[in-house]
């Protein structure tokens, strides 16, 4: 049974109960372990917390040896934003390629064997999926992240994962309410806006969610987006007109509310993350996530304390700031309950390729000859976005020395790439990479440069497919998972 430390008041306790904090390294410090004691009731692992499913099991277990009923949430999107597999890349197709098949019983398997993994590890709130509507082809952060452009397709794709994920006794949290999808600038930077009217927003952005709540989600993520139409002061995150008058009143929700990451720039740059976090609570939040950039003790002290002070001062009634805490331990019951009632689902280790595989869209594969000898492939790599990050290994390189030993690759970006690529690859057969072609005008005048001299040239987009297919063979994977790559390199060596 958990035990809370003599001397730790409800009130203290309350604003340990809504920190979603991180850590370093792959084991719990002491300080963790010592604040689960006081109260803390939630822990946030990333990649760097993760070395294999065994080590993680260990980790979780030793959470739960301090407190029961912790929650131990991750950011575990499956496709492109990946922490289970952070250093092999993903087993399941993102997103995007779940859309591009749209077969709602698909993306159900996909996220109730992704849940079935994050259970038997220990991990028992996923911050996933993205309900986004990526209706602006020039986001920088959601992209294959998001199941599409329209919304009804990412709405009953968005219900699909929730109650996918949330069979085998993970709690869904859909994101990034009221939706990231409209936006050019990536709130891990500064504060996106999204000027449409609140006729277009109920239409597109809120339709996904309107399916989640149906779903059952049992976590909500707010984002770090200014929308004029709903409130022109404050971000969703820090809106009171946002997280209750609209997520909570009009959308009847009443599970929990998450913030995103506070130390992201959107946040941390503007209002700082202590008074960000007791003006989210205010709104309507009911749990803090930080850790991502931040993950020590002394933050964990600096919220937990601007809480209690915002209280004390009478600036946070302390009410709120207790139903909040509710909420989490509410959640926390849930999860115990959804276990012990959900028997795990029996494994199904190859629903993520099969869905890679759908998920291909061939340009020119009529009159494409499948290679026979190892290839030169150039990935033409943009810069990640954070939420993706660049530990993840990408691309069809080493699935292609699998089927091709001999295969030998390079990676190149910048005005020079296309040129370069053509030195390094001398009389191989070239595959070149790319990832959101559409973004990235030096890629683009790459591939020219590629394909005026060697017309033979296999392109494959990873990212969004928005430019014109081209190459002798054009292979659209819709996102960059390793079963992706896998799939892509069974086309290209008739595997």
């Amino acid at each position: 049974m958990t035990t809370f430390a003599s001397g730790t008041d409800t009130l203290t306790r309350d604003a340990l109960t809504v920190l979603q904090p991180g850590f370093t390294g792959t084991t719990a410090p002491d300080w963790l372990l010592r604040r689960l004691g006081e109260g803390l009731a939630s822990v946030g692992l990333f990649g760097r917390n993760i070395a294999s499913a065994e080590q993680l099991s260990v980790l979780t277990a030793q959470l739960r040896a301090e407190r029961d009923d912790v929650l131990v949430a991750i950011d575990e999107e499956g496709g492109d934003v990946t922490r289970l597999e952070v250093r092999t890349g993903s087993s399941f197709p993102g997103n995007h390629a779940l859309g591009a098949v749209d077969d709602v019983d698909l993306t159900r398997d996909v996220a109730a064997e992704l849940g079935r993994r994050l259970a038997a590890c220990g991990v028992n709130l996923n911050w996933a999926p993205s309900a986004d509507v990526n209706s602006n082809a020039a986001n920088p952060v959601i992209g294959v992240r998001s199941f599409g452009a329209e919304p009804g397709l990412v709405a009953r794709h968005t219900a699909a994962y929730v109650t996918g994920l949330q069979s085998a006794g993970v709690a869904a949290c859909t994101k990034h309410f009221p939706g990231h999808g409209d936006t050019a600038v990536d709130s891990h930077h500064a504060l996106p806006r999204i000027d449409v009217p609140a006729e277009v927003l109920s239409e597109r952005e809120l339709a996904p969610f309107r399916a989640a709540i149906a779903a059952g989600t049992r976590a909500v993520m707010s984002a770090h987006i200014l929308v004029p139409a709903l409130d022109p002061d404050r971000p969703a995150t820090l809106s009171h007109r946002i997280l209750t008058d609209l997520l909570r009143r009009e959308l009847n929700y009443d599970g929990l509310i998450v913030t995103d990451g506070m130390e992201m720039r959107a946040i941390a740059g503007t209002y700082g993350i202590e008074r960000g976090s007791v003006l989210a609570i205010a709104a309507g939040a009911d749990a803090i996530c930080v850790g991502g950039g931040l993950a020590d003790d002394e933050t964990v002290r600096r919220l937990r304390d601007a809480l209690v002070s915002a209280v004390r001062s009478g600036e946070l009634p302390e009410a709120r700031l207790a139903e909040a805490a509710d909420r989490v331990r509410s959640l926390a019951r849930w999860t115990a309950t959804a276990k012990a009632a959900r028997p795990q689902p029996d494994p199904d280790t190859e629903v993520g390729l099969r869905a890679a595989r759908r998920a291909l869209r061939l340009t020119g594969a009529d009159t494409f000859t499948p290679l026979t000898d190892p290839p030169y492939v150039a990935a033409l790599s943009p810069v990640a976005n954070i939420a993706v990050g660049d530990e993840t290994p990408w691309g069809v390189a080493a699935e292609l020395f699998r089927l091709l030993p001999g295969t030998e690759t390079g990676t190149f970006s910048g005005e020079d790439a296309g040129l370069a690529t053509l030195a390094a690859a001398g009389p191989r057969r070239i595959v070149a990479v790319v990832r959101d072609e559409h973004r990235h005008a030096w890629m683009a005048a790459a591939l020219d440069s590629i394909l005026r001299t060697r017309p033979d040239t296999v392109v494959i987009e990873m990212g969004l497919p928005q430019a014109p297919p081209r190459g002798t063979l054009h292979i659209a994977t819709h996102g960059a998972a390793r079963v992706c790559g896998r799939a892509a390199a069974e086309i290209i060596a008739g595997a």
